[in-house]
């Protein structure tokens, strides 16, 4: 059954489009008496298309041995075979990692791992701007100066053929480990470990660039303990879950199946976690680690390390994270700080000259994609642009750095325009690109923008309809207030972690408003809303434009929303985070 209440709204109240949840109502009654939990939640599963036993209990309950076998990745063997060469010769290894918190994560795993087993590691994390647009070629002197006999990438490398043809010609072995999604000619290496490549057999593909260096890691200590090389207790694999989880939260890769197991434990490691430079870190951002959210890292701990990707030395967080000093990690944590303060002047410059170049161009939003190139915008805070206007304007959104006239680029896209089929077709006007579907990033020679721009809008334009670039709402279940109590919300966090790919429910309900909502804090409402002889508070984060439309009394509202208890005074009550509202129209 679809509930589409058409007749009771118009159109204009509403601010997203609407996306009804499918009711199933005999598969519903199946989960709620399988699993004994509320009919809301088991809703909240129908919804998101949970369509057996086996794959709810997955997603409620797995635990860390239902991880998948790290050697069902392809090459894994091969991988294991060089490395384990490498500490029986004593050859010093170079960790060569991305400069995003994926890649500052994954790098540090594997440098504390390898060290841990009495091998050499080194570690090089490039501080790549539009005038290097080079990869792991920056790499060699490094690695020649050190003696590297073996370079292994941490979430970078699969677009890198060339360059690491280059590398290999100095005498280097080469093992990527990436989960980009490969666009050209695979690397020539030892081993390649990736589970989007076309012909992989791993039941993963989202695993972010710190699950694959995890999964090395997994792999290499079931090889060195079944082969005798070490004892089962000098590894403790979970003590490297809370960069796991850190990495895989700021990748924004999907919290389902194996990435969520990750995640979820990652999050508890985080309390027992020995690693100063996160002690501090955590100090600084004011969460206390017994109580770390995914939101808390998303908000507060990862864009500090990304900062220094953007624009500051992101060797510095590698640094951080395998710090043993105290006063040191106290330093570097506020330095992290201080460059993310930074970050975001930067940001907030860039952003109010793009929103002022939109204002003044309203012509550009009558395009399907959004693609905006400057020489005034800093090559690192592009990303975070493009995301956002990516999300408020629902587009496929380009934003382009130049500096020396070559043009670095990022893009943001929506579900419905992947990305890398309009890059492959304009590949002869690129310099480089890589990245995933709704995520990627490319390097462009100046006089070329206006001819990929070109090219880009108008794939968007000729795919893309009017519905397409509407913000979607997806509501996963009706509820009633009556069912708004503090164990409904306790059960809720079956569900959690929350993150990309398992969101917070948004819930939906008919409600009177008791009386005017008030503005709090310049842009949001506070409203008072009765069902039933019940009121709750909602809060409506920016929200507060909307309050002429719901000045009258009594007025009848479909609201969506997501329940959270709120704690103030140390007094808890149960609040609605109100998503979006529409007026009934009796």
């Amino acid at each position: 059954m679809r509930i589409f209440p058409l007749k009771e709204v118009k159109e204009e109240d509403q601010n997203h489009l609407w996306v009804y949840p499918d009711y199933k109502p005999t598969w519903c009654e199946e989960i709620i008496g399988e699993y004994n939990i509320h009919p809301v939640t088991a809703q909240v599963l129908v919804s998101r298309g949970f369509e057996t036993f086996d794959e709810i209990y997955n997603h409620l309950y797995a635990k860390l041995p239902n991880l998948h076998a790290p050697d069902l990745m392809m090459d894994m063997d091969k991988a294991i075979d060089r490395v384990v060469h490498a500490l029986a010769k004593n050859e010093s290894i170079l960790i060569y990692g991305d400069n995003d918190v994926d890649g500052i994560t994954g790098t540090t795993l594997l440098v504390e791992f390898i060290r841990l087993l009495g091998g050499c590691a080194y570690y090089y994390i490039p501080h790549r701007t539009t005038a290097t647009p080079s990869m792991i070629t920056d790499a060699i002197s490094y690695a020649l100066e050190k003696e590297c006999k073996l370079l292994i990438t941490v979430d970078c490398g699969i677009t890198a053929a060339k360059e690491i043809e280059e590398v290999i010609k100095h005498d280097i072995d080469v093992i990527i480990s990436d989960h980009h999604e490969p666009t050209d000619k695979i690397p020539n290496c030892i081993a390649t470990l990736n589970p989007k490549l076309i012909n992989s057999t791993y039941p993963n593909r989202d695993l972010t660039g710190v699950g694959v260096a995890f999964k090395l890691a997994h792999a290499l200590t079931n090889h060195l303990v079944s082969t005798g090389k070490i004892s089962s207790s000098m590894i403790d694999l979970k003590r490297f879950l809370d960069l796991v989880a850190l990495g895989t939260i700021a990748d924004m890769g999907a919290l389902k199946g194996e990435n969520r197991v990750l995640v979820r434990y990652g999050l508890k490691q985080f309390s027992q976690t020995r690693r100063v430079g996160i002690l501090k870190l955590m100090e600084i951002c004011e969460v206390k680690p017994s109580k770390v959210s995914t939101a808390d890292i998303a908000s507060k701990i990862a864009p500090r390390l990304n900062s220094l990707g953007r624009i500051a030395d992101p060797l510095k967080g590698v640094e951080l994270m395998l710090m043993h000093d105290s006063v040191g990690a106290t330093h570097l944590a506020q330095e992290l700080d201080d460059n993310n303060t930074k970050r975001q002047q930067i940001e907030r410059r860039d952003s109010n000259d793009i929103v002022s170049y939109i204002e003044s161009h309203p012509q550009l939003l009558q395009e399907k994609a959004l693609v905006l190139h400057s020489d005034k915008w800093h090559p690192g805070i592009i990303p975070i642009l493009a995301a956002r206007l990516s999300k408020q304007y629902n587009r496929p959104t380009l934003i382009i750095a130049v500096e020396g006239g070559i043009g670095k680029g990022s893009i943001r896209t929506i579900p419905e325009f992947p990305l890398l089929t309009s890059l492959k077709k304009n590949r002869d006007l690129l310099l480089n690109f890589g990245g995933h579907d709704f995520a990627a990033g490319l390097m462009i020679k100046e006089e070329n923008i206006l001819k990929f721009k070109k090219s880009f809008i108008e794939s968007a334009n000729k795919s893309l309809n009017n519905d397409d670039i509407l913000p979607k709402l997806h509501l996963d279940s009706r509820v009633q207030f009556k069912d708004l109590t503090f164990e409904f919300l306790d059960s809720m966090q079956l569900l959690e972690p929350y993150g990309t790919g398992n969101p917070p429910p948004i819930l939906y309900t008919d409600v009177t408003q008791a009386w005017p909502p008030k503005i709090v804090g310049k842009t949001h409402l506070k409203l008072y809303l009765e069902q039933n002889d019940r009121m709750l508070e909602g809060i409506g984060f920016g929200l507060s434009e909307h309050r002429s439309k719901l000045t009258k009394k009594n007025l009848n509202l479909q609201i969506a929303f997501t329940p959270h208890v709120n704690v103030f005074l140390n007094k808890s009550s149960i609040q609605l985070l109100v998503k979006d509202f529409k007026i009934k129209h009796d």
